[in-house]
């Protein structure tokens, strides 16, 4: 099956404000940044990052088949020959224009997520959600910065009839941008927590940096944790652009409420009632957030008027992005153990949702639950308070072993109860050893940390280490 071109030749002349260079490309299948993960057909944008610079790799990306590269002026002359070029001022400015044109083209329904926790499963919840009632384009992975909002734009098909943009920040005006690009139709705030708090230097600073994903709604709908303390907060930043306000949680305020939760095998029963309509239905993931973000799911499925029912069925399919939660069974010579991956990223509140769940995890027999633990990250002075406040929630869940690595993560094995305390090292690297020397099989294993603590090192130690001894 040929695939669909996404852009022609003369349209992306024209979007990108560029001079073609080197013979016009006639067409473009795809847009890449990145020549590691480019096919052939691609547009490529050498973008400049701050260790590497695109232009340094655009040979490459010729070579692995791109249909095009845009490049900056001043690489144009070492750069002429290499094969198609297009030519702009600003390589990053370039990719927001193109971005910009197709968003003008698109007829999609368009649903943006953002949120300090759950951005990106809730966004893969509702494109898995939208995927069955017509092609759904949406963010891959984590791309809600300044450059993967516009890419993820630049590649949505002309046809698509919904689009996801997840969208996140560090610092205020950032959603603000973001927003003005993707001009979304419903716009999803999922929970306020105490993230980036270094630059922020206070949570209500956060929440109203993510209000502004209310911005650019101009008439459309906006949908909020009702649980959240700072609901009538953002619901009244959303007063001034969106035409309705709906609320999703637990409180019996909520337009789209939690009636009750049921752990299943790997995933849960939920029943719920969506804008007075009761729902029952398999979610194929634990965790109760994860069943309250559904629900945010469901209202937007009600918004761009998909049949709920069906919709809701599409939940039995979700898995948890990797680092996010995602459940593995790793065989050992004496039996299996589980492994539940949380090492993409930490905050106080995401860390109690995963310690909450690590404790209504099923044990094998003899089996122990264990949290191996690294600093949560850009939490500001209050640092080393917010981590040993997690001693609590460390005993509510019934860890048996608890392994930490970083300074930060030092207050907590300190504030930890004596038997729960099995090692502390300075870093991931020092803490494998340990790590892998006490599990065994039955236990259940959490391993997570902010992404800058490294602790998805762990997680592959303990894949890789257990595959060894298995395969010998």
């Amino acid at each position: 099956m040929t695939k669909r071109p996404l852009w022609s030749g003369l349209a992306l002349v024209g979007a990108l404000r560029a001079r073609a260079s080197g013979g016009l490309a006639r067409e473009a299948h795809g847009v890449s940044i990145d020549t590691r993960t480019l096919q052939p057909g691609d547009l490529f944008f050498a973008i400049k990052g701050e260790t590497r610079d695109g232009h340094d790799f655009v040979r490459m990306a010729f070579e692995k088949g791109a249909a095009a590269a845009v490049i900056d002026e001043a690489h144009a002359p070492e750069l002429s020959g290499a094969g198609p070029l297009f030519v702009v001022r600003d390589v990053q400015r370039s990719l927001e224009s193109l971005g910009a044109r197709a968003r003008e083209r698109s007829a999609a329904f368009i649903a943006a997520v953002t949120g300090s926790v759950g951005k990106t499963s809730t966004k893969d919840m509702i494109r898995l959600m939208l995927s069955r009632f017509g092609e759904t384009h949406a963010s891959a992975a984590s791309y809600n910065n300044h450059w993967g909002v516009p890419l993820t734009l630049a590649r949505m098909p002309a046809e698509a009839r919904f689009g996801v943009f997840e969208l996140g920040m560090n610092h205020a005006g950032e959603i603000a941008a973001l927003v003005a690009q993707v001009r979304p139709h419903v716009a999803v705030v999922t929970r306020i927590a105490p993230v980036h708090l270094e630059y922020f230097g206070s949570i209500e600073k956060i929440a109203d940096a993510k209000a502004e994903v209310f911005s650019a709604l101009d008439g459309g709908v906006a949908i909020i944790n009702r649980d959240d303390g700072f609901y009538e907060r953002l619901a009244a930043a959303a007063g001034p652009t969106a035409n309705h306000v709906f609320g999703f949680g637990e409180t019996e305020r909520a337009h789209a409420r939690l009636l009750s939760y049921e752990p299943a095998g790997e995933g849960a029963l939920i029943e719920a009632e969506v804008l007075e309509r009761r729902l029952r239905f398999r979610i194929g993931a634990p965790g109760k957030h994860i069943a309250v973000n559904a629900l945010a799911a469901l209202l937007v499925g009600a918004v761009f008027d998909v049949d709920l029912e069906e919709a809701a069925a599409a939940f039995a399919e979700f898995t948890p992005p990797s680092g996010r939660g995602r459940r593995e069974k790793i065989a050992t010579p004496d039996g299996e153990f589980t492994l539940i991956d949380e090492s993409y990223n930490a905050n106080p509140t995401s860390m109690r949702a995963a310690l909450q769940l690590l404790g209504g995890a099923a044990t094998g027999p003899g089996g122990r639950r264990i949290a191996v633990l690294g600093d949560m990250l850009e939490l500001g002075p209050q640092a080393a308070e917010l981590h040993a406040d997690l001693a609590q929630d460390l005993i509510d869940a019934s860890v048996d072993l608890l392994f930490t690595s970083g300074p930060l993560m030092s207050r907590l094995s300190y504030a930890a109860p004596d038997s729960m305390r099995a090692a502390h090292r300075a870093t991931p690297l020092e803490l494998e050893e340990a790590v892998l020397a006490a599990v065994r099989a039955g236990d259940v294993v959490m391993v997570k940390g902010s992404n800058g603590s490294r602790m998805a090192r762990i997680v592959s130690a303990l894949k890789s280490a257990f595959a060894r001894e298995m395969a010998n």
